[in-house]
This record gives structure tokens, sequence and C-alpha cells, in this order.
């Protein structure tokens, strides 16, 4: 596989696809500008070396129609303001006016097409729509790593037209931490789990259960864990369903010598918005008419310890309800340990970078990924559709 550096971009068309679907306001302001910010280094890069970028990317989901809450066109001044460079708009991704856009580019501009889910073959992966954007560039570079889960025409159909072809910085970044943790990790391995639902996480635990060292289990999953091995746990989420799995998982990790830690204890309460009741309790003494909400300050440092032991750790998923204040202590804990590790420390997900971003801690993190489905599509051991149809 190419790299970006490989490529010749002086004067050349370059198609790049990004991830700009940021959050906004109703006054369709950004909120969390992150992910623009992540892929300006791939567009300087472009510019420096005499390349004309035409940008394409999705924002929301319009389901295949205009749809003015969803325009790109919200995402030119922070564009602008970020690349300190001037950025052309074309009211469609295909079509005349893209064409004589792309055609005409001139160098240090940058040329931003309207939202590719305002047609529905985008996410089809229509071979026609694929050569419709094909016709706008002479390179093609995917820095859109947190759609490259999804066989869309953008970031497979396209690729696959192009002969010079490579991710950008971005990509590429996201794809070396990976490899950095789960390919070739420094061991112990660490990897920290937490969120609602075993059954949302259990192919990555399956997955993982053949490369950790250590696997640290949090948030209401743990409920599950604990009710396998019949302990009660009054009103908390857990799923009995999925006891059998569990039980399996813990009895493969026993025999691979990988230590399991799950909670000793929480902190519970009638429901994720309320009160915390004033102590926390022993996994084994949740009251019937509780719920376990967040891990409890012996499990916070059982956890601690575990993590100082690691040289790679890899951390997706809050530790309890950490939007409510009463149960937010397991999760900042959790997140000042990691930031203060010696180990290589990676995040990803969209609960678990929230976490990190509340405590204004994102510089002290070896790696931030920018791609939640993306992310745990690498976890549970899957390729990525939009890297494999770079090569």
């Amino acid at each position: 596989m190419k790299q970006i550096t490989d490529i010749n971009l002086k004067d050349k068309r370059v198609l790049v696809r990004a991830d700009f679907n940021v959050p906004l306001d109703d006054d369709l302001n950004i909120t969390n500008n992150n992910r623009i910010k992540s892929f300006i280094p791939t567009v300087k890069y472009i510019l420096e070396q005499g390349g004309k970028p035409i940008i394409v990317s999705h924002l929301g989901r319009p389901d295949g129609e205009f749809n003015e809450k969803y325009s790109l066109s919200s995402i030119i001044e922070e564009l602008e303001k970020l690349s300190e460079t001037k950025v052309i708009f074309s009211k469609d991704c295909i079509g005349d006016e893209a064409i004589s856009l792309s055609n005409n580019i001139q160098e240090n501009q940058i040329l931003l097409l309207e939202n590719l889910r305002f047609h529905k073959e985008e996410k089809a992966n229509d071979e026609n729509f694929s050569k419709e954007l094909a016709k706008l560039a002479d390179v093609y570079i995917n820095d859109a790593f947190g759609t490259a889960h999804r066989s869309h025409a953008s970031m497979v159909g396209v690729a696959k037209l192009f002969s010079e072809k490579a991710p950008g910085l971005l990509m590429q970044k996201e794809i070396d931490y990976y490899n950095k943790a789960l390919v070739a990790p420094k061991r112990p391995l660490c990897v920290v789990l937490g969120g609602a639902k075993v059954s949302t996480k259990l192919p990555i635990l399956l997955n993982l259960a053949e490369k950790a060292d250590i696997i640290i289990i949090g948030g209401a999953m743990a409920n599950t864990f604990l009710s396998a091995q019949g302990i009660q746990v009054g009103r908390s989420l857990h799923e009995p369903d999925l006891h059998p799995q569990v039980l399996e998982l813990m009895g493969n990790l026993a025999r691979r010598n990988c230590k399991l830690y799950i909670p000793v204890d929480f902190k519970v309460g009638k429901s994720v918005s309320g009160e915390a009741s004033s102590n926390s309790v022993t996994a084994q003494d949740i009251p019937a008419d509780l719920m376990a909400l967040d891990i409890g300050p012996a499990t916070s440092l059982l956890y601690e310890a575990a993590i100082k032991s690691a040289e790679t750790i890899v951390w997706n998923g809050p530790m309890g309800a950490f939007e409510n204040p009463e149960f937010s202590d397991g999760t900042d804990n959790l997140t000042t340990v990691i930031s203060n590790s010696h180990g290589l420390s990676i995040v990803g997900g969209g609960d678990t970078v929230a976490a990190v971003e509340v405590l204004e801690l994102q510089h002290k993190f070896d790696f931030i990924s920018t791609g939640g489905g993306a992310f745990l599509s690498l976890l549970e051991g899957h390729s990525l559709p939009g890297f494999d149809a770079l090569e």
C-alpha cells in the first residue's frame, strides 16, 4: 500500500474523503471541531506539495435527500480558519458544477463538495455514483477513519477507480497506533472495557481474550459477569441470557493466565439520574431495590494497580453512569490513572473520549481515536473496507 508521501501531488487534483460528521447545535454552529482539526495536517500536506484538495464528506443521516440541516456549508468557516486557506463550495458532490469547479480549482484553494449522503447511492456503494466522483480528480486519499468500517461509494467504490491512492495522515496514524496496541504491543497489554451491555462488547472480548494479558471490566456490563457467578445484582442492568458465553470466556481467560478484573464494590442508587446512596457496597451486597451505577473506591484502587503494571493500555467505555456527577468518580479516577501511566495509552469511543474531555486530559494520552465504530471494529478483529480498498 502506498503512503501519501509516495505520491507526487504537484498540480494534481486530489479527491480527499474526510470525516466532517461533527456535532451541530440548533443554529448549525459546530460544538466540537476535533474531527476537522484532526484532518488539517492532511489537507495542509496536500497544499504544501502543490496539490489541489477536493474534499468529500458526509454529515448526519439525511437519508438520501437534501436537508439544509445537514449541509456541509456549515463547515466552511471552520475549515477556512483551521486550514488558513480559501474554501470554494459546490452545492452538489457530483454533476456539472462539481466538475467545473474541480477543473478550475487554483493552487492554495480548497474545494469542498456538498454532503455525500444527499445521494442514496453513496451508502449503496453505487458504481455509477463512484464513477461520477472519480471524474473530479487525479489522485484519491482516504482520511476518514471514522467511516472506514463502511463499504460506501466514497470509501470503497471510488478507491477502486484510482491507481494513485493512499491513506491520509490521520488514517495512517490510526492504523499505526492500532498496530502498536494490538498487533505488536509492548506487554503486559491491558484492555479496559466499560459501557452498558456485554452483548455490544462480546465480540471485542472474544477477540482480545486471545491477545490481552490484563482485562478490566467496568460499567453495567460488569453486572453480567457477577450475575453469571450467582451474585445477586439487585435492579442493576444485566443480561442473564449471556451467562453461558461469559462463563466460557472467563474459563478461556483463566487457561491463558490472562488476569480478569471485575468490580469488588459499587456506588448504588435508585436510578441513573438520581442520587447515590451514602456508602458504597461490596459486589456481594447490592440491595435488591437498588442499581450498581459506578465502581466503588476499592475497585478504583484495584484497577489503578493493574494499569500501573501495564506497558500498553487500550480503553473503551466508561466505568459507570458518568454523565451524572453522582456516578462519575470511577470513570474520572480511571481517566486520571491512565493519563498518568507510563504505558502507551490509547482511547476510543464517543463516551470514553467525552470522559477524557470533561477532565481536559486529552494531551496526556498517547492517542485518542477519532473513529468510534471503526475503532470498535478493529478491536473486534475485523478489517476495514475503506482501508483495504487502498491496497
